[in-house]
Parts: structure tokens; sequence; C-alpha cells
């Protein structure tokens, strides 16, 4: 347990919407990662704005995983370069990356299930007050400092005693957002919030990443899921088979052109001719081939100017 004095915890990320908009946060060149002969990652551009939603994008194998442990300090990049504010650095631990403000907020959440949320919201640094060595946690402060903050992220839960393991999956993201927001975080990784959400909750979690984005926070959405990822997102970076396949503003490329650049064009185009030989199989709502397989029409740099 962390020990912090009252009203000297944390640091607490006030709204705030840069002047610049294109001034980049955390930025990666060419940049890789191997395993020895194996390269997870080759070639990757990555630009991270405030104010911003980057997401990206990639099925299973893509090397989405390796390009959140390279920016979130569990991993380390071995080739290319890894920026943060026009620094570059080469984080060994995570401890390395929250403290330059980069938050994780993973899939499987770590919360506690059996333990209120208020307690949760502060897990592993904990408010205490009185004189050493007779310190006691602050009990009512965190209450009210987790209510008024996730109340700031437009989150209301009627009663914070609950344990956290009895609100549904979208409500114990926000809750994680919430709290990466209020210890201070610049940027803000999501891994796939929604993937194991129904249509409802999903909506609960994009409305949140969208209210992080607001506060000037630069959000990096990991998601397969492209209609998910068109409905908050500024920027698009497609990863296939552990390289950048694109990279395109939001009025440069459309749902169905992010759609099939995700999917695969030329493996969609595939799949449509053989089901065409299927009996009882309708292949009328299935992109034409030249639809699938057609170039975005203009992409966008992941690199600054």
């Amino acid at each position: 347990m962390t020990n912090h004095a009252s009203g000297t915890h944390g640091a607490v990320l006030a709204p705030n919407v840069p002047d610049d908009a294109d001034r980049l946060i955390v930025q990666l060149r060419n940049a890789g990662k191997a395993y020895g002969n194996i390269r997870a990652l080759h070639g990757v551009d990555l630009a991270v704005r405030p104010s911003q939603v980057t997401c990206v994008l990639g099925d299973n194998g893509a090397g989405k995983s390796t390009l959140i442990k390279i920016i979130s300090g569990l991993h380390q990049h071995t080739e290319g370069e890894f920026l943060v504010d026009g620094e570059p650095v080469h984080f060994t631990t995570p401890r390395e990356a929250l403290d330059k403000g980069i938050a994780t907020v993973y899939q499987d959440l770590a919360v506690v299930p059996l333990m209120p949320v208020w307690r949760n919201f502060f897990l592993g640094s904990e408010i205490t007050k009185g004189p050493w060595p007779i310190r006691r946690l602050d009990i009512e402060q965190m209450k009210q400092t987790a209510d008024h903050e996730l109340r700031e992220m437009g989150i209301v839960l009627d009663d914070l005693e609950q344990p956290i393991g009895t609100l549904s999956g979208g409500q114990r993201q926000c809750v994680a957002i919430a709290r990466a927001v209020y210890f201070g975080a610049r940027v803000l990784i999501l891994d796939e919030p929604t993937a194991a959400l129904g249509v409802k909750q999903s909506g609960v979690v994009l409305k949140y990443v969208a209210a992080a984005r607001d506060r000037g926070l630069g959000v990096i959405f990991i998601t397969h899921n492209p209609h998910h990822a068109y409905m908050v997102g500024d920027h698009f970076s497609v990863l296939r088979l552990g390289t950048m396949e694109l990279s395109a503003a939001r009025d440069q490329i459309t749902l169905e052109e992010l759609t099939n650049h995700m999917a695969g064009g030329a493996e969609l185009a595939a799949l449509k001719h053989e089901l065409s030989q299927v009996r009882g199989v309708d292949t009328e709502a299935l992109p034409e081939e030249a639809d699938l397989t057609a170039p975005v029409a203009a992409n966008g740099e992941a690199t600054a100017p």
C-alpha cells in the first residue's frame, strides 16, 4: 500500500485542451520488436496527439498486443525510435511509462471483484491520514474523491460500497478509465475494451472514451471492431502481420474502406467466390471484389510533418 497524505496524493488532471493540436505526446518512428529471429513488429509509425483518439485495428496476430507492450513499458522496442514529448525513451518497466503519464487499461481489468468500487478506484494508491506509525486509511476522503471523479466523467453509481464485481463489464471499464484520468494520465491505452461486451455496454464505454478525449487525453484505442473505432476515432492505423498496412485520418477514409482493410480485401473476395459455390448461401450482401481490393483514396501520415 502506498502512503499519501490527504490533499497531496495523485496528480489530478484538469480538463486541458492543448493550444497546439498537432503537438505529439507519443510517437513511434519505424519501430519494431523482434523475439530472437521472429519479428513481431516491423516498420511501425504511430503518432498520438492530445484530444484525439488514435484507433489501432488488426486481427489476431496482427501485432496489437506487442505495440501496447512497447508503449506501456512491458517490452522494449528493438528497432526504430520511441519518443515521448519529442524525447527518445526506452522504457524498462511499466512504472517508467506511468511516470510519463502513459496509463493502460487492459481487457482483463486489474480489479478485486469483492472489494467496493471506491476501494478499487484507489487500489495501490490509497489515501492515508494521521502521523506515522499509526497512519490509517482516509476512507471518507477516498469515497468522496471517487464519487466526484466518476461524476466528472459522467459516471453515476448509486452505491460506491457495492463490490465492483457486481457492476457490468462496461461499468468496470468506465471506472478504470476514470481512475487513470484522476491519477494523471496524459495518454490512455485501451486494450479492446468492448471485445467482451454487448451492444449497449459497448456504447457506454465508447461514450467515456470520447469523454477522456474531450478532457485533453491522447487515447490509443486498440480494437478489432471497425464500427466501434469509427464511432470515436480521429485517426486509424491498421496492422497486418506486424506491419502497418494503413494510416489515415478520419476525413480520408470511410467506414467501408476501413472495414475492407481491416478484414483483408483479397481474403474476403476469395471467400465470396467460395461461398457463391455453396447452395443456399446469399452473397449479394457482400461487397464486390473490386470494392474489396480497391485502395483508400488518401492515406494520412502517422509521423509529424
